[in-house]
């Protein structure tokens, strides 16, 4: 009897794996019957030949895979650090991945902890992967060709997650365009269930029922150290992941089926996605599309139902009624979904959308209570009885004791300020109080801390939202600590009333102070730092009167908006003893339109450019050098016109007397003229040193007529030091 028993590795295992393609060859030359040594023999060369196989097998899934890559994906592969090893080749004697431990001491096993994965790691796997360039109708395909490339085809064990059960399960195979797998029970029962009882008998029935098939999407792996099913674990999460936000039942009706459906939606929802995670979309919006979300889907339920049992044939005076309701709710969801489109658009969500959240259309005031009289809401988280004493007595019984008033205690001074009416006062007791929405006020009333302002603080850490919006007739703020962390929207702004700001703190992150347009500020003894843009930002038609602030470490100390709409009023602005110092930028700067004033500008400045330099070393002008410039003014050579384009700023760096170190106290009226001075005299450019500069960030020269425009009610008792590009400047545009 000759035989022989061959066990070789697959074809394409031998030419991915060159180190391992000997064959195992066992041959039985003995014709004649084997006696019991030889049988013993035959059977152990047979079990090794069977072990043998077997640490084969489990590579070749992998290694099939592997079959899958391009040039393209390998070139990619050496440079992806997105942490899921899409494909990759390399031999993992661990998972990547870590352990999702189940609360509590279940019975279940662990799973993998798939749902923590960063933006970019999603969105390589949808474009890379999962869907490319498909058009919409493609998705189904390209995601069941995805899911059959990497998902393990069985012999793997998962959670089987519903509302009702957890139970353990097994795959024994995997039906990837129905989404689905055929699982089987493991034995012994595993299950964890809420709110019902599950015996295995009832769950074989179960199984029985659904022919032993349950959706993909309900399945998470279970943790196994080896790093077998690593691709599989993420494979499920993604496709988990797309299905419940970013897949809409809608999508695959869109007419326009020729664009690319990962450019078009899935881009966009995933960015807004994140964008929510991380607090950089206000909560109003977020709510916002959450509801619309939800209404579209339930419209979208209507109108498939309505469309489905619609005759094509019939015209009987029902099936008219119905098409009629049809044609109006396709109208609505359209609406709706454009509405969507809009949210999720990054551009449009900040250009259309956002508006509407972001304060520019607030709430309406409420006016006084119906019930009549007026409340004192105190804020505290907790107090002694000894704070609660002195509260009465200094502040309660003096000014609060009549019996319009009545008190009530809050907890959070948003709630406070929410459960306001007309002529209501807060008063907020010391402490720290973090908050994460944003605190609108619509109602004319008091906010007043107990305290010092660094005693009475409040911090915001959400940073989608505004902190203080007020819109309010008549809005006091007094005594109060703000304190922005991680924000994109500033600290305070007064978008319609009168708002009037005394003793406060204002600790910035983004854009400070912003007075809207037809907007009062009154702003008094408030110290503000730490804008990346302007520490107050007035807008054209604003009234704004600050007196006694300290504005510093600021981008910009004070930005002035002159627009050049004639519809536009000029805003009128105080500005008495305010310290402005340690700016990056000016102290003030004006922007406003440059075609006006360009032509004045003087051409030859040859002799003030000397001038100037001799100013730089002493930091203040002579009348001499003043009356210079003023007859410079007057020239203009029309051969260098085209090189003069770019003007520059001539401002006082700082008062006269801090610059040379007066031992005494500055005169700050002294200081202001001498800002005037080099303001309404136009000094001659300084084309050396700034021309190119000054081509980068914008034509930019002096303001002569500042004064002139009435903007400015008063001026004076300033102090301007230490500013990085100047006191006072204007920027054209």
């Amino acid at each position: 009897m000759s035989g022989e028993l061959v066990c070789s590795k697959p074809e394409d295992v031998r030419n991915a794996e060159t180190e391992n393609t000997v064959e195992i060859i066992i041959k039985l030359t003995s014709e004649d019957p084997p006696n019991d040594h030889d049988h013993n023999v035959n059977q152990q060369a047979e079990s090794e030949t069977e072990i043998v196989c077997n640490e084969i097998r489990p590579n070749h899934s992998r290694v099939s895979k592997e079959l899958f890559r391009t040039k393209e994906e390998e070139d990619d592969d050496d440079d992806d650090d997105s942490g899921t090893h899409y494909l990759n080749g390399d031999d993992r004697p661990c998972t990547h991945l870590q352990r999702a431990e189940r609360p509590g001491n279940g019975k279940l096993p662990d799973t993998f902890q798939t749902d923590h994965l960063l933006y970019y790691e999603r969105f390589k796997a949808y474009q890379d992967y999962m869907l490319g360039d498909c058009k919409t109708s493609e998705v189904e395909a390209f995601t069941a060709e995805y899911l059959e490339k990497i998902v393990e085809p069985c012999d793997w064990q998962a959670v089987w997650h519903t509302d009702v059960f957890d139970v353990l399960v097994e795959v024994v195979d995997v039906e990837c365009k129905e989404l689905k797998a055929k699982v089987e029970l493991v034995l012994p029962m595993e299950c964890e269930t809420r709110g019902c009882d599950l015996t295995e008998e009832s769950m074989k029935a179960l199984l029985e029922a659904t022919l032993h098939k349950v959706p993909l999407l309900e399945l998470s792996v279970v943790y196994d150290e080896s790093g077998d099913f690593d691709q599989t674990a993420l494979a499920l999460e993604h496709l988990r992941f797309f299905y419940k936000h970013i897949w809409r039942k809608w999508d695959e009706e869109d007419e326009d089926d020729d664009f690319d459906y990962f450019v078009r939606c899935v881009e966009p929802r995933l960015r807004l996605y994140y964008d929510i995670l991380e607090d950089r979309v206000p909560a109003g919006l977020v709510a916002e599309y959450h509801s619309t979300l939800a209404l579209c889907s339930e419209k979208f339920r209507e109108f498939s139902s309505l469309r489905s049992g619609l005759d094509s044939d019939s015209e009987s005076e029902q099936d008219n009624i119905s098409m009629v309701e049809g044609l109006r709710m396709y109208e609505q969801l359209e609406a709706l979904r454009r509405k969507l489109r809009i949210i999720e658009n990054p551009l449009l969500r900040y250009v259309l959308g956002y508006k509407v959240n972001s304060g520019q259309q607030s709430c309406r005031a409420k006016g006084p209570r119906p019930a009549g009289g007026r409340v004192v809401h105190l804020v505290s988280a907790s107090a002694t009885v000894h704070q609660l004493q002195s509260l009465i007595t200094d502040k309660l019984m003096p000014h609060y004791s009549s019996e319009e008033f009545e008190v009530q205690f809050h907890s959070d001074p948003v709630l406070a300020v929410n459960a306001c009416y007309e002529g209501d006062v807060v008063i907020v007791c010391p402490g720290l109080y973090s908050i994460t929405s944003s605190i609108s006020i619509v109602d004319s009333i008091e906010v007043e801390g107990y305290g010092l302002p660094d005693e009475v603080v409040i911090e915001k850490r959400n940073k989608g939202d505004a902190f203080v919006e007020s819109t309010g007739a008549n809005v006091k703020l007094s005594n109060l600590k703000f304190i922005q962390r991680d924000a994109i929207e500033g600290i305070l702004c007064v978008r319609q009333g009168k708002l009037e700001m005394e003793n406060c703190v204002m600790q910035c992150e983004t854009t400070g102070v912003i007075v809207r347009s037809a907007a009062q500020l009154s702003m008094n003894m408030c110290d503000l730092y730490g804008s990346k843009g302007a520490g107050v930002e007035i807008y054209p038609g604003s009234v704004c009167s600050l007196v006694g602030n300290g504005i510093h470490h600021c981008k910009e100390g004070i930005l002035i908006k002159d627009f050049a709409d004639e519809l536009d009023a000029v805003p009128k602005i105080t500005m008495v003893n305010n310290v402005i110092h340690n700016n990056q930028g000016y102290g003030v700067i004006l922007v406003k339109p440059g075609d006006a004033t360009v032509e004045d500008l003087p051409a030859k400045a040859s002799a003030a450019d000397e001038k100037e330099e001799e100013s730089e070393d002493t930091g203040v002008k002579s009348e001499a050098d003043i009356d210079d410039d003023d007859d410079d003014d007057g020239s203009c050579d029309d051969g260098d016109d085209r090189d003069d384009d770019v003007p520059v700023i001539v401002v006082e760096e700082e008062c006269p007397a801090i610059k040379h170190g007066h031992s005494g106290p500055p005169d700050f009226t002294e200081g202001n003229d001498a800002i005037k001075q080099e303001l309404v005299a136009t000094s001659a450019k300084k084309h050396g040193l700034q021309k190119s500069r000054m081509k980068a960030l914008g034509a930019m020269q002096a303001d002569e007529n500042l004064l002139s425009q009435e903007m400015f009610i008063s001026i004076h008792g300033n102090q301007f030091k230490h500013n990085g590009k100047g006191s006072f400047g204007t920027f054209l545009y």
